[in-house]
């Protein structure tokens, strides 16, 4: 067998790229087809020819084309290579009986597809159409995504665009003379205020934390957030709180109970925080004045750390108490009052005192949204009988035929509130945007010989009174000033005593005897 001669290829780096590209002609086409066949697809063809598998060298200078053919088809050559392979192949493929139509040769002008991109283009069109609708999906979710923001961008600038128009009419009709106070009317019909709830849309309700829930006030205040559609988790340790003063509320869905001690922590999800957790009762808070003082400083600091965790704002009822023996009177919000630090009281009007240091810091240093409220005397059903404040404790003693107990000379003043006052107090103190603090009280004002005439008249004209020496720091007046409450939270009591103290009495003949009817009627 006769060697394989050298194998004569053009050169495409030694064609001009200047030259523009020549139209082949399909007979032309053929033979430059042959010249990139593969080495084999040649062999075979010269076999076919006369059985010598390499033609003699003149044969082969016949067969290489010409320096200008090659200059201008050089760089085809090399850039469709393969899309004439794929011809060359697919014509063998009809000469050996298959069917199959012969393809024009590329075209080499500007509009033809970039080779390079046309075969990636096809596998991808023909093999990954999961890929496209995964892509379609996602740019059509996109466009649902961005279609409320556009709405709302438009909305603003129509909104704006109004209130442009209004305040250039506004400045017109100023300046054709006009008096502002008719200028303005129209003006503030065409301001949109944002952040109100439009009419006929149910209010979304809350998720707020009553600490000390279960006790007297508490237990009101549970009542109305209820009944206003809020949900209520109540948080107390039952040491004065009675779970029979929120019994009622045990198949509603919206009330929670969680028997826990507020001087240790809790973290739970809350948009407010009302803190009432702590011994009001003198009886009680001087049985344990280290839990009392515990539970107003370490119970308000985790109440605090609890409000700014989950960015819920945080109201403190606060006491009359943090004024001490006042030489002011009527107190108002501004006294710094008069408090002997080391009293047997103290335990309460220091922790209280404390409890307003540390919430009025929080809202210095972490800008916590807090409410502080001083409470005076409060009176109403599911108080304590036996709890030691003057009014619960003259009901009792009037229902039991006892002697209703004056301490010192009864000369000593103080304002009673009706609970369900307090309560509506709180909820505008909550809901307002006035940090405080507030004074929340009756400023109708009783010496105890008066309170205890009430009484009689109420339950028993017989009633005797009977004198017993002054307890240790007993204020000898108290009467809140409350212009700051009616200005800014638009609130003041509405029950007086003589309304509000029945009701009272009632509750308390219910749970003394367990009927409606008084003891001496039976």
């Amino acid at each position: 067998m006769a060697p394989h001669g050298p194998r004569v290829r053009p050169r495409a780096h030694l064609t001009s790229r200047a030259s523009p590209p020549q139209i082949s002609t399909p007979s032309k086409s053929l033979a430059r087809l042959s010249t990139t066949r593969s080495p084999h697809a040649k062999r075979a063809t010269a076999s076919d020819r006369g059985g010598a598998e390499h033609p003699p060298a003149t044969e082969r200078r016949r067969m290489m084309p010409s320096s200008s053919s090659m200059a201008g088809a050089g760089s085809s050559e090399l850039i469709y290579r393969g899309h004439d392979a794929q011809e060359a192949v697919a014509e063998e493929a009809a000469g050996a009986g298959y069917s199959s139509a012969a393809k024009p040769p590329p075209q080499h002008g500007r509009g033809a597809p970039l080779p390079w991109l046309a075969r990636p283009l096809r596998y991808v069109m023909g093999e990954q159409r999961l890929a496209f609708a995964l892509l379609g999906m996602a740019l059509a979710s996109l466009v649902f995504l961005l279609a409320p923001s556009a709405s709302t961008a438009a909305t603003s600038s129509s909104t704006s665009s109004v209130a442009h128009l209004a305040a250039v009419g506004l400045a017109a009709r100023q300046y054709s003379g006009r008096s502002a106070a008719s200028a303005v009317v129209p003006s503030s019909r065409v301001v949109v205020r944002p952040g109100r709830v439009p009419l006929g849309l149910k209010r979304k309700g809350l998720r707020v934390v009553v600490t000390g829930g279960a006790g007297f006030v508490g237990s009101h205040l549970v009542d109305r957030l209820l009944a206003r559609g809020d949900s209520v988790i109540v948080v107390d340790n039952l040491f004065t709180g009675r779970k029979e003063n929120v019994l009622h509320h045990a198949g509603n869905p919206n009330f929670e109970m969680i028997r826990h001690d507020v001087v240790e922590p809790i973290l739970l999800e809350v948009d407010q925080i009302y803190h009432l957790a702590c011994p009001a009762s003198p009886v009680h808070y001087k049985h344990n004045p280290v839990k009392t003082i515990k539970t107003n400083v370490v119970g308000t600091l985790n109440m605090l750390g609890l409000a700014k965790r989950v960015g819920a704002r945080f109201l403190l009822t606060s006491t009359s108490e943090v004024y001490g023996d006042p030489l002011q009177h009527p107190q108002v919000e501004t006294y710094w009052g008069n408090v002997n630090p080391i009293g047997v009281r103290s335990c309460y009007d220091e922790g209280k005192r404390t409890a307003e240091t540390l919430t009025m810091d929080y809202h210095r240093g972490a800008n916590l949204e807090v409410r502080i409220a001083r409470i005076f005397n409060t009176y109403g059903p599911r108080m304590c009988i036996d709890d030691g404040r003057v009014v619960s404790n003259f009901v009792a003693q009037a229902l039991r035929k006892e002697p209703l107990t004056v301490y010192g000379d009864g000369k000593q003043t103080r304002s009673f509130q009706y609970v369900s006052d307090l309560v509506e107090g709180l909820m505008k103190l909550m809901e307002g945007e006035h940090v405080g603090p507030f004074n929340l009280g009756n400023p109708g004002e009783f010496t105890m010989l008066e309170l205890a005439k009430v009484v009689q008249d109420t339950i028993d004209p017989n009633a005797r009174i009977e004198f017993r020496p002054n307890t240790a720091d007993d204020p000898h007046k108290r009467k809140p000033d409350i212009s700051r409450a009616k200005e800014l939270l638009g609130w003041e009591p509405k029950i007086s005593l003589k309304k509000g103290l029945p009701l009272m009495v009632q509750d308390f003949r219910n749970r003394i005897f367990g009927d409606q009817k008084d003891a001496g009627d039976n």
